[in-house]
């Protein structure tokens, strides 16, 4: 492709590219092609490579999109990869290194061409691009055949049917990534596409029947995460004896112009994380999450969820059910090995919720694994380290934690499975730990962690609720999970008594209690005076009596007072005031959760028990709150059986001692006196139009991830930049 080129800046000078490039048509049979072609190189392995040679290239790409309608060269040079892939099956059966090679480079160029073309036009102009041939300017062909279609289906051909071998290994990631170039057109639109040209020859016509195939390809190269061969094995070897002819071709023209794309010979090194993965399993997620969130047509649903919804394990022997189009069959196991591996990329953590959430068959067998911690202690990493990690991957983290807790077996069997040594867990040693009380563990963490920073009432709705669909088969908490159970809801109980303080005494700086509470009016709506800047403990019960009265009125008259003594009306108001009912529902929920284990096993849960006895001062405050009296019955009426049963053993009991008199009177607390409350259970559904939040997030992790990919940062419109 140039023996003189020896640097990237001298690529727009480059004879072949030029010819290209030119506004002299290029025959699909002309010689020039094998010239063209026969490039040696290792590919491009980072983003940073690319961007060098993009925009270097950047010219070569400009003058072919004005000369292309008169020259058609971008059709002819996708006709000679089409021609060359007819017999890429064979040639990899044969060792046919040189046949392959070509092919691979032609499908390179295109991939280069495409996506700059995509990114500077709409998909109406690159359907032209695709329609013209050589002929007179500014016509262009009507009759012949359509280009885009054919090679969107030589590509999802080449995916599914050519052997996964040493030298076939880069032509298939170069065809995963075409696809995913070719579905780029998302990334420089604002709105979600649902009306997309590319979509639709995807979604119908030839490329329907590889539906199934592409997708089960696409997870067994997720699954076996190929390593890429060594740089020169999927090169054709240029024999130095006798010219080494290339088709009848003097060899020469196979040197230069991108020998200097070898590993690390330009841009970035590629992370030491880089230099292990597959970059093929890793472009295969992308884009099979990619085609799993396209938006439905009118009249077509997208057939890549379907299949994604309807695939079984190979172990499998019923029948599919009848309106099973694209169901296929792929072995669960290393499946499930695969995703407990690779938790550590967002994709993978995406791809399993969409597996979880999508497929009953994949959550069936997974319920049912006795090894469930290897998938679970990689998702609750995650969620400890929430601060590395953006919000998305924790979102993704978390909802699957709460589909699994959906699962009576599952809440319970966690119980049963005993954790040493958990290292990554830094503010208590674990030396021994249940699965289920690490799990709990980690999601008030997580919550507190929300609640301090964040502030995002979806993220500790969640939690909330996966700890709810727990609480029922709580079994023999661990001492530490207990604690943070009930000093959570106590510091909750806490910030609860200073926001109302704050919020009724706004303006008073006395350090002393003055006068606290003045008469009601005769219809008990009012407060009279309220100037008391530290509402004492002890006055907690008066407080809520005062609530009780009529709470949400209340409530309302002491916002709409402190909003009066702000500057504007448009002031907002402080932070306490907004998070008075956010709080509120917390300390709701923790009561629940609380009440949950109380009622349903509390035989089986004494460090809770005495955990709860040993913040009871404060528990006991809230007993006349309105909006906690009916839940706090139970916790009272243990408190109280529990502290007479201790109070009757004498003073000054050790831990064991203690533990043993509520192991014993948990067998002795009559369960009839505990009212019954319907059982705790939440059910993730997703929100409507789910497409408005994973199609930019599927779309920033190919632009964050995909290997080999650049797109210039300015020309993104789905998404910010921070929006990963």
């Amino acid at each position: 492709m140039g023996a003189n080129s020896s640097s990237i800046c001298e690529l727009p000078e480059n004879e072949y590219l030029k010819r290209l490039s030119g506004a002299e048509a290029v025959s699909e049979n002309d010689p020039f092609w094998n010239q063209l072609l026969s490039f040696s190189f290792t590919a491009p392995t980072s983003s940073a490579e690319l961007k060098l040679l993009e925009e270097a290239t950047i010219s070569i790409c400009k003058s072919l999109v004005e000369n292309n309608p008169r020259t058609g060269n971008l059709g002819a040079l996708i006709k000679v990869f089409l021609s060359r892939t007819k017999e890429l099956k064979i040639s990899a059966e044969c060792q046919n290194h040189l046949f392959i090679w070509q092919a691979h480079n032609a499908l390179f160029i295109i991939c280069c061409l495409l996506k700059v073309f995509i990114c500077q036009m709409s998909e109406e102009e690159l359907q032209l691009h695709f329609t013209y041939e050589e002929r007179m300017p500014g016509s262009y062909g009507v009759e012949c055949e359509d280009l885009i279609e054919e090679l969107l289906c030589c590509l999802i051909q080449l995916i599914v049917e050519i052997p996964l071998l040493d030298i076939t290994y880069s032509i298939s990631l170069e065809a995963v990534t075409t696809l995913v170039v070719f579905l780029s057109c998302q990334l420089f639109h604002k709105e979600i596409l649902r009306e997309s040209v590319i979509h639709k020859y995807l979604m119908r016509g030839r490329c329907l029947p590889y539906t199934s195939r592409l997708v089960k390809t696409l997870l067994y190269n997720f699954i076996r995460q190929e390593r890429s061969p060594p740089p020169g094995s999927h090169v054709f070897q240029q024999q130095t004896d006798g010219g080494g002819l290339l088709y009848g071709f003097a060899s020469g023209v196979a040197t230069g112009l991108w020998t200097v794309f070898t590993l690390g010979g330009v841009g970035s090194k590629p992370a030491p994380q880089q230099e292990q993965s597959s970059p093929l399993a890793n472009q295969s997620l992308l884009l099979l999450l990619v085609l799993a969130n396209l938006t439905d047509a009118p009249d077509t649903p997208n057939p890549y969820r379907q299949a994604i919804m309807s695939f079984k394990n190979t172990q499998d022997n019923t029948a599919f059910p009848s309106p099973s189009p694209h169901a296929f069959q792929i072995n669960f196991n290393s499946l499930y090995t695969a995703l407990c591996e690779q938790q550590k990329s967002d994709q993978a953590t995406l791809l399993l919720y969409i597996l979880l959430h999508q497929n009953s068959n994949v959550r069936t067998y997974m319920l049912a694994r006795t090894d469930m911690e290897n998938l679970v202690l990689p998702i609750l990493e995650i969620l400890y380290h929430v601060e590395e990690r953006n919000s998305h991957h924790v979102y993704m983290a978390l909802i699957i934690l709460l589909i699994l807790t959906e699962d009576d077996g599952f809440n319970r069997s966690i119980h049963e499975v005993i954790l040493k040594n958990i290292t990554w867990y830094s503010e208590r040693v674990l030396t021994e730990i249940s699965l289920g009380s690490l799990l709990i563990l980690v999601v008030i963490r997580t919550i507190q962690y929300n609640m301090t920073r964040t502030r995002d009432k979806y993220l500790h709705t969640n939690c909330l609720a996966a700890l709810a669909n727990m609480s029922a088969q709580f079994r023999s908490l661990h001492q530490y999970a207990a604690q943070r159970i009930i000093s959570y809801a106590c510091r909750h109980l806490r910030r609860y008594v200073y926001v109302l303080d704050k919020l009724y005494f706004p303006h008073s700086h006395c350090s002393t209690l003055q006068h606290c509470f003045s008469t009601l009016s005769d219809n008990g709506e009012e407060l009279l005076s309220l100037t008391c800047s530290h509402i004492l403990r002890s006055y907690a019960s008066s407080l809520f009596s005062l609530l009780s009265k009529k709470h949400n009125k209340v409530l309302e008259q002491a916002t709409q007072t402190l909003r009066g003594s702000l500057s504007s009306d448009d002031s907002p108001l402080p932070d306490y005031a907004q998070d008075l009912n956010v709080i509120e529902e917390v300390i709701r929920m923790m009561l629940e959760i609380i009440n949950s284990c109380l009622t349903n096993s509390l035989h089986h849960n004494p460090n809770l028990v005495y955990a709860l006895l040993y913040k009871r001062d404060l528990f006991e405050q809230f007993r006349t709150h309105p909006s906690f009296q009916d839940i706090m019955q139970n916790i009272d009426l243990v408190i109280g059986f529990f502290s007479s049963r201790l109070e009757q053993a004498g003073a000054q009991l050790s831990v064991e001692r203690v533990l043993e008199i509520i192991k014993q009177g948990a067998v002795a607390l009559p369960k009839d006196r505990l009212r019954k409350f319907p059982e705790l259970k939440f059910k993730y559904v997703e929100e409507e139009q789910p497409e408005e939040f994973f199609i930019p997030y599927v779309w920033s992790l190919v632009y964050n991830s995909a290997v080999a990919l650049y797109w210039n940062p300015q020309d993104i419109q789905l998404f910010t930049m921070d929006s990963g």
